[in-house]
């Protein structure tokens, strides 16, 4: 099984394509389901879990551009034509959690739907009940037997007022992608106000979806018959930009990422410009540089957008494990996502874990260690602290990094890294 094999100290210097985002394209794909017309979709990253899911689409019948040639572009067009298969099979959604967004297209265009409940990272819970509950708010009859979900909703979806119990970007997308064809008003209350939620609405509303209120937390939706063809372009990847922008806070150095803009990461920034990174923008790109030889302790909670992401938490970690100071982050997205805490303290960080907070005490150094990935984001924070860990620190178990991350070698490397895989 390959790892990654890092010899760490050496700051980071030079350009960074950012790919579009992850989590955008997922849910840019399953809109296809909506339609039996052409949709073309751009800047789709290299990754296994874009990859998983283009297989899953494949499976109901979507005639895939591309898919062929997956490895050599970052173009789909996607034709939902004819939906021959409702079923989402095991085999596919058991790799990748982001297969539940299946669920609501599939209902509002079919009137049926059998998915099986999703895998992917093993950090909590993740329950799947608040999609569920808002979907038969729509009308669907819902229940779960021997691993699967099975929906209908035979008369169509109709629109209703939804009020979700807590932010959620899963259920906030499968909603707002089946009401798009349900019939009537739906009004989503407390939804979430991600960017990526932003470009999903946008690509809906460039298919003839009637939305209003995206990036805030009431979107009103207008049933429409029918959607049309259409072309869209991905946002930029926010999380990756946030990986390399810490990854030159740890390591030093000044790394110039191009393909993003500064108004969706503002918090992000304000954190690192508080520990000692610079930011500087320029058109199309942000450049990153430490200030100075020790980084500034901060306490930090993860919270919905606009506040600080859980899935840049791990990354955090490992950059304040190695600060001048004291630092404190609270976990409030998801509980058991502290699981690369363990593996850092292997690498000599001083960490102490009490519920959802990680009292963190910086250390002068770290030192390469034999570690193992146990969740996408957990294992990229591993990949930082080997970029400044004295000594080789060996990744094990890197299939969690290729389910998020296109080139990430090739890139550090590009930027003077040390490393490779083995």
């Amino acid at each position: 099984m390959e790892k990654i094999s890092i010899k760490g100290g050496k700051p980071l210097y030079g350009k960074v394509k950012i790919s579009g985002s992850k989590n955008s394209s997922l849910a840019i794909l399953a809109s296809c389901l909506l339609t039996n017309k052409k949709i073309s979709i751009y800047g789709v990253p290299k990754l296994t879990d874009t990859f998983f899911f283009l297989k899953i689409l494949s499976s109901f019948g979507v005639n895939i551009e591309g898919l062929n040639n997956f490895k050599n572009t970052n173009k789909f067009v996607l034709e939902a034509k004819k939906i021959t298969n409702n079923k989402a099979p095991y085999n596919l959604v058991r790799k990748m959690r982001a297969s539940i967004l299946v669920l609501g297209p599939l209902l509002a265009r079919t009137g049926r739907a059998i998915v099986s409940l999703p895998g992917g990272c093993s950090i909590g819970a993740r329950p799947v009940d608040i999609h569920l509950k808002s979907l038969e708010k729509l009308g669907a009859k819902i229940f779960i037997r021997e691993g699967y979900i099975y929906a209908e909703a035979p008369k169509g979806l109709k629109g209703n007022k939804i009020v979700f119990p807590k932010v959620s970007v899963g259920a906030t997308t499968n909603v707002l992608m089946a009401a798009v064809l349900a019939k009537g008003t739906t009004e989503i209350y407390n939804a979430a106000k991600e960017p990526e939620i932003k470009d999903l609405g946008l690509c809906l509303k460039s298919m003839g979806a009637k939305i209003k209120g995206l990036g805030t937390n009431k979107i009103l939706i207008e049933g429409v018959k029918e959607l049309k063809e259409t072309s869209y372009k991905v946002m930029f990847d926010r999380i990756e930009a946030g990986t390399y922008a810490l990854a030159v806070a740890i390591t030093g150095g000044e790394i110039e990422l191009l393909g993003v803009e500064k108004k969706s990461l503002t918090l992000f920034i304000n954190v690192l410009e508080t520990i000692g990174v610079n930011c500087i923008e320029k058109k199309n790109s942000l450049v990153f540089k430490r200030q100075s030889n020790s980084l500034n302790p901060i306490d930090v909670t993860t919270e919905p957008y606009p506040g600080f992401p859980t899935d840049l938490q791990a990354q955090l970690m490992a950059v304040m494990a190695v600060s001048n100071g004291t630092s404190v982050i609270t976990e409030n997205i998801f509980e058991n996502r502290f699981m690369h805490a363990p593996e850092l303290i292997r690498m000599g960080a001083n960490i102490k874990l009490k519920g959802n907070l990680a009292i963190v005490n910086g250390v002068k150094r770290l030192k390469g260690a034999e570690v193992m990935a146990t969740d996408l984001r957990a294992s990229v924070s591993l990949v930082l602290a080997g970029l400044v860990a004295e000594g080789t620190t060996n990744i094990n178990r890197i299939y969690h990094i290729d389910r998020g991350y296109q080139d990430i070698v090739k890139k550090l490397k590009f930027c003077g890294a040390n490393i490779s895989r083995i």
